[in-house]
C-alpha cells in the first residue's frame, strides 16, 4: 500500500508531517499537483511545491 508523505511548515515555524495512506486521498492530491510532479513522485523522487515537500513511498 503506497503512502504519500507531506511535510510543511506551520505559521509558528514548526515542521509538520502528514502521512496519507488512503488511496482515494492520494488520488485527490495527485489531481491537485502538476502532471510532471506526479510523475516524479511515482518515480520515487521528493517534490517541493510551494514550500511543501511531497514524497510517495511504495510498500
Amino acid at each position: 500500500m503506497p503512502v504519500l508523505i507531506r511535510k510543511y511548515k506551520l505559521a509558528s515555524g514548526l515542521m509538520q508531517e502528514e502521512r496519507i495512506d488512503e488511496q482515494d486521498r492520494i488520488d485527490r492530491y495527485f489531481r491537485l499537483l502538476h502532471r510532471d510532479d506526479v510523475k516524479k513522485l511515482q518515480a520515487g523522487e521528493k517534490v517541493i511545491v510551494e514550500k511543501d515537500e511531497w514524497q510517495l513511498l511504495a510498500d
